[in-house]
């Protein structure tokens, strides 16, 4: 079963009487024997030890009362794993039980794994639901209104599914030339979540639309469950087209009913509530016409009631008589306007003449004419004897005429004189 060890010396193993194995060697033989002899089982423990590192690989341990057993789920298994994992969750796994040669544990490669005592889905879907609703995603203050008169819709389904056919179908009946977009996409298997968020957020992207159709036709819960993935649910709450959740039969209520605007049994509910009868908005309108004429023929009549009621009561008489009053009311308001006018007039020529007997007073004009003078030198007014000097020309102005005279003695306010020749010059 194993080899002789290669170790020499004065080790003490005579040949033939005991084998010798190295770690590893005795380590593959256990893997080996124990692979052939249990291969693929199914393990029922608690999962505790829950470990999920960076790699995407989920490490756990299964235990029950007595003993534990390791286990390992590669990425491309969980990755298909519906339901959360959690320390205490009761499981079933599939696998195959082998030996981890670098501890020299054994342990168990999981390719399925599923709760106890309720299916996968089923725990995967409550999960989802509890988690969701914690979050509000289901509450009725986010859920927005359908258009009473959608004129272009959506729909985010299969282009070949029984759905879009009876869409299209009850939506051309009721309403002949409705604009309708599809936008293709698988509704289950591995990917058909995401192509169906996807086809949400785009055409929200490209706008425009009334409102949203999204759904499929009957089936299992496996074939459903698309529309209970988290990124299908979160595209839908984004979405600010209003969203109609049509899912598989009336009885199937997926997590996208939940979060919807508002959900509909079957894709055909979904196209009866979303678009209006044509017929039936011609009937309303017709009437609508109908009840517009004959309120406007009866207000009509209303008012020639009246007239006729007012001719009687207001004789030709009556109406010369109010006329007078108003001409007289007239001619009142003429003279006492007149009258107004003719006092603010007078009041601003008494404020007008006050103002101009302050700025004659104020004049120099009326200074010179009390005999005063002004002496001006090289055009400046001269307020100071001293500002001069013997032989400068001045200019005197008088209340009548101009003098031009030069300075030949200046006699400052100190009585001291300044003479030239004895005597001022007359020019």
């Amino acid at each position: 079963m194993g080899r002789r060890s290669d170790h020499s010396g004065d080790s003490l193993e005579p040949t033939g009487e005991r084998r010798i194995f190295t770690v590893t060697e005795i380590t593959r033989a256990v893997k080996t024997t124990l692979e052939a002899t249990f291969g693929h089982v199914w393990v029922t423990g608690e999962v505790s030890n829950l470990r999920r590192p960076q790699s995407g690989h989920v490490y756990l341990t299964l235990k029950d009362e007595n003993s534990q057993l390791r286990a390992v789920i590669f990425r491309n298994v969980a990755s298909r794993v519906k339901f959360d994992l959690t320390d205490g969750l009761q499981v079933v796994v599939g696998g195959e039980l082998t030996v981890y040669e670098a501890r020299g544990e054994y342990q168990v490669i999981v390719t399925s794994i599923e709760p106890r005592g309720v299916g996968a889905l089923e725990l995967a879907f409550k999960q989802l639901v509890e988690k969701l609703r914690k979050e509000g995603l289901f509450e009725d203050e986010y859920k927005k209104p359908i258009p009473e008169f959608p004129r272009h819709i959506a729909v985010v389904t299969s282009p070949t599914g029984a759905a879009i056919r009876d869409i299209l179908q009850v939506t051309f009946r009721r309403f002949p030339g409705m604009h309708v977009a599809i936008y293709p996409v698988r509704v289950q298997g591995e990917g058909a979540a995401e192509e169906i968020a996807e086809g949400i957020r785009e055409l929200n992207r490209i706008g425009g639309f009334d409102v949203l159709i999204t759904g499929r036709g009957g089936g299992s819960l496996e074939d459903l469950w698309a529309f209970n993935e988290e990124v299908v649910a979160r595209a839908i709450f984004a979405s600010q087209i209003p969203v109609v959740s049509a899912v598989g039969h009336e009885i199937d209520v997926t997590i996208s009913d939940m979060v919807a605007d508002l959900r509909a049994p079957t894709p055909t509910a979904a196209a009866e509530l979303v678009v209006p009868r044509r017929a039936d908005l011609e009937a309303q309108l017709l009437d609508t016409v109908r009840r517009l004429r004959h309120a406007l023929q009866s207000r009509v009549q209303t008012a020639r009631a009246e007239l006729n009621t007012l001719r009687v009561r207001v004789g030709p008489q009556q109406l010369r008589g109010h006329l007078r009053q108003l001409i007289q009311r007239v001619d009142d308001l003429g003279t006492r306007l007149g009258m107004a006018v003719r006092g603010l007039i007078k009041h601003a020529a008494t404020r007008l003449a006050g103002a101009g007997g302050k700025l004659d007073s104020l004049s120099p004009l009326r200074v010179l004419e009390r005999g005063y003078s002004i002496t001006r030198s090289d055009g400046t007014v001269l307020r100071d004897a001293r500002e001069t000097q013997i032989g400068d020309l001045v200019n005197t102005i008088l209340f009548r005429g101009r003098l031009k005279s030069r300075v030949e003695s200046v006699e400052t306010s100190d009585g001291k004189e300044k003479e030239e020749d004895g005597q001022a010059a007359q020019l």
